[in-house]
C-alpha cells in the first residue's frame, strides 16, 4: 500500500470523525439514534463490500471508524438513541 493511499484513508476518517463532531456540536440536540450506530453500519457495510468493491469497502471503513471514534463516549456506555445532555460542546473531543 503506497504512501498517498493511506493520507488518503487517514484523511477519510478523520472526515468522518469532523462529521460526527460537527453534527453532535450542531444537532446534538436531536432526539435522534447516535452517530455511533450510523458509524458501526458503515463499517459492516464496508466490510461486506470487501470482496466486490475493496477501494470502497475501506472507504467505508474508515469513514464509518470516524464516525464512531467521534461518539465513543455515547457507544462505551451503549447510549443509543436521545439527546445529548452536554453542557460544554468541544469539536476536539469524544462525546
Amino acid at each position: 500500500m503506497k504512501i498517498e493511499s493511506i493520507l488518503i484513508y487517514i484523511a477519510v476518517a478523520f472526515a468522518g470523525f469532523a462529521i460526527g463532531r460537527i453534527g453532535h456540536i450542531f444537532g446534538g440536540q436531536f432526539n435522534a439514534p447516535h452517530h455511533w450506530i450510523y458509524g458501526i453500519i458503515l463499517i459492516i457495510i464496508g466490510v461486506a463490500l470487501w470482496f466486490y468493491k475493496k477501494e470502497w469497502s475501506l472507504y467505508f471503513i474508515f469513514f464509518g471508524l470516524g464516525l464512531t471514534i467521534s461518539d465513543l463516549k455515547d457507544m462505551i456506555d451503549l447510549k443509543f438513541y436521545g439527546v445529548d445532555d452536554v453542557e460544554v460542546k468541544r469539536f476536539w473531543g469524544i462525546d
